[in-house]
């Protein structure tokens, strides 16, 4: 059959599979010389691994992303105060237990709100920052973190049907697309910039910085409130000025980081694999230009399709055709063995984040027990809000903070997964105790309570909570790493959405505050699934990030 502008599909398919031998031979490159550029390359890397040191670029980077966590834990959590004012502001006449409350609709959505936002902005962005560049994605999700802080501290009724609250949740939906960024591009940013001896510390530090930020919102409220506490005494309404204030401080931390994290490179190794991408691309286009070049000879000639395939091409200096191609993210994990680690570190986020954000629902009850709740209809409202902020800040000082840095400590010595294992097995006992016999030890003990609360919060942080974050940064390979990470923590966020959006509507089951010892038991179930997955995970302490995912399997 001869050659010309009607060949078949399967013609112009079998020239395609035969160029990349053809030309390749005829161009003297044979498999060594594929496995000698391999070699090369992760030599290449080693070295970049053994002369990364600690200096004022590795510090200032450290920084401007340990401010990035600490300012998405305060915009998260100072919700939670903001919400309990709000009750003040907006409901202060109403009667009965309604009054000073925010109705369950509108607090639950003023609160899933950034969650939400978080997921879209965890996939979305977690994506660019593979296509587009870490930092450049890293530097958008800032300023649109900031316009929107902003904004969200001026919410106001607008339209019919546009109340305060539906504003509010607008905008801290774009709040959390923001914040949704973070995630994926500051484990990355890190993990690319960090030695093989110290990156999960270095990781671990970056987000334990979180805890910071959940202390820092309500000593804001209580710096706040003290500063209006006559005028609030005298005329509650004078609150819409503390809520807002107390939303628009969450932008300060990344207005004074702006302008580092718009002057951040990106890692010399994620140069390293853009360069190789650029020249694997490049190299494909000369070869498909070859390629073109001899079908218009052989259409002019009337030679045979198979021949054309088989015609030698004189090698050049300048040219050296490739024919390792780089899998493509669906390629890659199709494979089980990759696609179950990608599976186990999604699993296991999701599973945590059930428990961790649904075992807040507890936390009115601890602050109740260790006597700083108050009375939200008697009480002063300044007083009201100073006891129960004050309340926060012993409850995370008492475990939460403490685990972040234990984690932070250890993480080299004990290893990701052992932590993570450690941690969700600790968590499976501890609601399994706190949810079957949760009635008894309130009667009997509210000291033996608050310990095994503070314990489930010290192993949440030392354990999951903090290893969930780590290894999806260093298992994958460079050129998904954002977007494999974005997809584990997106799967977080979905847990967070189960937990505020679902069981949250549950908890007053029967009564008030009736259903939480079922919930606790279902948080010890999802413990025990995060605990089996942990075991699809690799253990990458020790290792360099091309070891722990096999660089030589990223491509055919």
């Amino acid at each position: 059959m001869s050659f010309h502008n009607s060949s078949s599909a399967a013609d112009i398919s079998e020239i395609e599979k035969a160029r990349f031998v053809d030309d390749a031979t005829a161009s003297g490159l044979d498999i060594d010389k594929r496995d000698r550029e391999l070699l090369q390359r992760q030599r290449e890397l080693e070295d970049l691994d053994n002369t990364t040191k600690t200096n004022w670029e590795m510090i200032k980077k450290l920084t401007v992303c340990g401010v990035a966590f600490l300012n998405d834990a305060y915009d998260m959590f100072a919700i939670n105060i903001v919400a309990m004012i709000l009750g003040f502001v907006y409901y202060n006449d109403a009667t009965g237990s309604a009054k000073n409350t925010v109705p369950k609709k509108w607090d639950t959505l003023i609160k899933i709100s950034v969650q939400i936002g978080c997921l879209l902005g965890q996939l979305i962005m977690g994506r660019l920052g593979d296509k587009v560049g870490r930092t450049t994605v890293y530097s958008a999700g800032l300023m649109i973190a900031i316009i929107t802080t902003i904004a969200s501290a001026f919410s106001s009724s607008m339209v019919r049907g546009f109340n305060v609250f539906t504003v509010l949740f607008i905008w801290r939906l774009l709040l959390g697309f923001g914040i949704g960024s973070d995630y994926p591009l500051t484990a990355t940013i890190v993990s690319e910039y960090a030695s093989v001896h110290n990156r999960g510390k270095l990781i671990a530090a970056v987000f334990s910085c979180q805890g910071f930020g959940n202390v820092m919102a309500p000593i804001v409220g209580i710096i706040v409130t003290a500063c209006f506490k006559s005028s609030i005494d005298s005329d509650v309404l004078n609150l819409d000025y503390v809520w807002r204030i107390i939303v628009g401080i969450g932008c300060i931390p990344g207005v004074a980081t702006l302008y580092w994290r718009l002057t951040m490179e990106d890692s010399k190794r994620f140069q390293l694999e853009t360069a190789k991408a650029a020249a694997a691309t490049a190299d494909e286009e000369m070869l498909r230009e070859k390629l073109l070049a001899k079908q218009q000879y052989a259409e002019g000639r009337g030679i045979e399709a198979s021949s054309v395939a088989h015609t030698p091409v004189e090698p050049t200096e300048t040219f050296t055709p490739t024919i390792r191609r780089a899998k493509t993210f669906t390629q890659y994990f199709r494979e089980w063995r990759h696609l179950k680690v990608l599976l186990g570190t999604s699993i296991a986020w999701f599973a945590l984040d059930v428990a961790f954000y649904g075992i807040n629902l507890n936390s009115a009850i601890v602050i109740d027990a260790i006597g700083f709740a108050g009375d939200i209809v008697n009480d002063k409202p300044s007083h009201f809000i100073t006891r129960n902020c004050l309340g926060n800040i012993i409850i995370n000082l008492l475990g939460s903070v403490p685990g972040y840095w234990i984690a932070v400590f250890t993480i080299e010595k004990l290893g990701r997964k052992k932590i993570q294992l450690m941690g969700f097995a600790a968590l499976t006992v501890l609601y399994v105790v706190l949810g079957f016999a949760y009635h008894q030890i309130l009667d009997s003990s509210v000291a033996g309570f608050i310990v095994l609360f503070t314990c489930a919060q010290l192993f949440q942080n030392f354990g999951p909570n903090v290893t969930t974050f780590v290894i999806p940064g260093e298992v994958f390979p460079t050129r998904f790493r954002s977007t494999a990470h974005g997809i584990s923590a997106a799967m977080g966020k979905l847990g967070a959405i189960v937990a505020q959006g679902g069981f949250m509507q549950l908890k007053d089951r029967g009564g008030k505050n009736a259903f939480i010892d079922r919930l606790l038991q279902i948080f010890a179930l999802f413990m025990l699934v995060g605990f089996v997955v942990t075991f699809w995970i690799p253990e990458s302490k020790g290792k360099t990030l091309e070891e722990i995912c096999d660089e030589s399997e990223e491509y055919y």
